[in-house]
């Protein structure tokens, strides 16, 4: 179970299917915020955005950070997860994978079963995917990309300012070097 925060934080993941976000989460947030995620509900469950809010608000109630895992295109996505931060007196911070549509692609293709999305369902994401910024109410938008390692580089957006002390997740449990730079799992970037 995650630490608990003097200011819950909503760690809001913001990309593209095989973008490499539960990766990162696994890598960079896990130790410090529980993980809600729709992939991670029963398939043919329903009023999975009711039920993500209500796992978001459990966790900001008892005063513990949440990451939302899920593509989180646009402001009708992130908008309500901002909104219950702030009902919380949380912070919320955006973790942009800017999109690298080949990419993606590739590693979705070498998904099996469930964890494939359809081409269909990429490219609609890719037509709503959109960049957030601070003017979207977050309080950090930091971009996220693959350092070509397996682990990933982590700053303030283009044009955003600085995040708040502590908005750059360390490398994880144990960490002893100023960096951010992760080592890759055995699962690889998903």
């Amino acid at each position: 179970m995650p630490d608990q925060q003097a200011t819950p934080d909503v760690a809001v993941l913001v990309g593209l299917q095989a973008a490499g976000k539960s990766t990162f989460y696994r890598q960079r947030l896990a130790d410090r915020y529980e993980l809600v995620s729709k992939d991670l509900f029963p398939r043919g469950a329903r009023n999975k955005q009711r039920r993500q809010m209500a796992l978001v608000a459990e966790a900001l109630a008892a005063g513990r950070p949440v990451a939302v895992d899920n593509t989180n295109p646009s402001p009708e996505e992130w908008g309500p997860l901002v909104a219950e931060a702030r009902a919380y007196g949380a912070t919320a911070t955006a973790y942009w994978f800017p999109p690298d549509a080949a990419g993606s692609l590739r590693r979705n293709a070498a998904r099996q079963g469930r964890e494939r999305v359809p081409d269909a369902g990429f490219y609609a994401t890719l037509g709503r995917l959109r960049r957030p910024s601070r003017a979207d109410g977050f309080d950090a938008v930091l971009e996220v990309r693959m350092d070509g390692r397996g682990g990933f580089t982590v700053r303030p957006a283009r044009g955003e300012p600085l995040p708040p002390p502590g908005g750059i997740p360390p490398r994880g449990p144990g960490t002893r070097r100023p960096t951010h730079r992760t080592r890759r799992t055995e699962e690889g970037p998903t």
